[in-house]
């Protein structure tokens, strides 16, 4: 068995441990002793985190970051670099001329959605690596495009969706297809996340003197957006291929979260974790019928995405037992909630499901003929028969940056936890259920082509229209 193909094979199987960076002669990789370059684009929020994880990780250096909003370069480079001894990285405010950087090998797009797929394109073309956070497209014509672009161009193209570089993942959806469980017949994703109004402001910036009065205290830590601050924006290429609106700071930094030309909701922001984990556990891609049904509750805000949603989805399934199908159920809750699972004990250290506080579940239940099992970000725990006895469980986390460069360092898409094609799955299940909601009806599914059956208006909403001149290409 040649090398490279030894250490990718027991990576793989063996579940509780994440390959080392490998240097790998006749690879295309340039050689034992260099570094992979890697520019992170989008350094507000998770980009932080993208700067500080690859910086763990040998022979990794971050040489370039890139942002719209040159307010955040001071602080941010005197953080993560000079502050550590580092040297200063190069900075742009065009990812245009961030692409033309023949230094850079792989970047990270961390921008806001409606960014993702653009960016990611432009990254493939211009022969770097990338890796796309999550969801790594806006629309369904988005994840299709990249795709192809990731074949015709073969560079590393990895999907956000982290947890299945953990070993509590892969166990858990080892132990779900080796028939542990019996037959899983339903996943649930679990997104209850404490979500306050977001007020209503008014377009423009804000002056020296001013102080906006919200409906909620929740987000003053959005900034004051003052003229002089908006002077070092560059504010188009903030909106890039989305309409050109006025200013409203409810609409710039975290909560175009809630605004359907720039994000897709909570089920594409926290849940898009969770739809994933429930498809790949569940042995799916492409549903047959996707309902959703919710609403934006109780606040009188600009919100327009829901904070209640309870998406179905209808899998054919030809080896099933009865009817030849597989559900799945996605359900966000924004508010007071009922935990799911408390009562079960602590099991594997599982008081509830992943990411839980006073106030947050996040998780993911998945139900078989033999029981059903409980799965956080860091462990599982199943419980078997009527009498619903713990059984087996796991836990392990990895590292999804490691994994990038490592399939960098191989040249080799396959050693990939989170490929394209995986993330752009689970994106189009977050898409089919956005587009349910908003047109309130059920969507059938032509599972070959993921079109809608007899439904043109739904079928003009798995694409949306670009503004110049960031248009997206339609030959990639």
């Amino acid at each position: 068995m040649k090398r490279r193909n030894f250490i990718k094979n027991a990576a793989m199987s063996n579940l509780g441990i994440i390959a080392a960076p490998v240097i790998l002669t006749g690879s295309g990789w340039k050689g034992a002793n260099d570094r992979v370059n890697v520019a992170v684009i989008g350094i507000r929020g998770m980009g932080q985190s993208h700067i500080q994880s690859y910086q763990k990780l040998k022979d990794v250096e971050v040489t370039a970051l890139c942002d719209i909003d040159e307010n955040l370069f001071g602080e941010r480079v005197k953080k993560h670099f000079t502050g550590k001894g580092l040297r200063e990285p190069k900075l742009y405010t065009d990812m245009r001329r961030l692409f033309e950087d023949k230094t850079v090998d792989a970047v990270s797009v961390v921008t806001p959605n409606h960014w993702h797929a653009l960016a990611g394109i432009w990254a493939i073309q211009a022969g770097k690596h990338a890796s796309i956070e999550k969801p790594s497209c806006h629309t369904i014509m988005e994840g299709k495009k990249l795709i192809e672009a990731a074949k015709k161009y073969k560079v590393i193209v990895q999907d956000g969706a982290e947890q299945r570089s953990n070993p509590c993942a892969r166990s858990a959806v080892q132990f779900l297809e080796d028939g542990k469980l019996g037959e899983v017949y339903l996943a649930k994703g679990i997104c209850y996340k404490w979500r306050d109004s977001i007020g209503k402001y008014p377009d423009g910036y804000m002056r020296e003197d001013e102080k906006y009065a919200s409906t909620s205290d929740s987000n003053s830590w959005l900034g004051p957006y003052t003229k002089s601050y908006m002077d070092k924006v560059d504010y188009d290429m903030w909106l890039g291929p989305a309409p050109a609106r006025p200013f409203n700071r409810n609409r710039f930094h975290y909560n175009w979260h809630w605004y359907w030309d720039y994000g897709n909701g909570d089920m594409g922001n926290q849940g898009v974790h969770e739809m994933d984990v429930a498809r790949w556990g569940l042995g799916v891609k492409v549903p047959s019928k996707v309902s959703a049904v919710g609403g934006h509750m109780m606040f009188d805000d600009d919100q327009e995405t829901p904070n209640v949603l309870m998406a179905m989805f209808e899998f054919p399934n030809p080896d099933g037992g009865s009817d030849k199908k597989k559900v799945m159920q996605f359900e966000v809750r924004h508010w007071m909630s009922n935990p799911e699972g408390n009562h079960l004990g602590s099991g594997a250290g599982l008081a509830n499901t992943y990411m839980t506080s006073s106030v947050n579940v996040v998780g993911n239940i998945f139900y078989g003929s033999e029981g059903y099992m409980l799965k956080d970000v860091t462990s599982w725990q199943t419980f078997m028969g009527k009498e619903r006895q713990t059984g087996a469980s796991g836990e392990g986390l990895g590292d999804h940056y490691q994994n990038f460069i490592n399939a960098i360092r191989a040249n080799d898409p396959s050693y990939l936890t989170a490929p394209i094609e995986e993330g752009f799955y689970s994106c189009a299940l977050i898409h089919l259920a956005n587009i349910s909601y908003r047109l309130g009806r059920t969507l059938n599914i032509d599972t070959e082509k993921l079109t809608v059956i007899n439904d043109a208006e739904a079928n003009l909403m798995l694409t949306k229209e670009y503004r110049r001149p960031y248009l997206f290409p339609d030959n990639v």
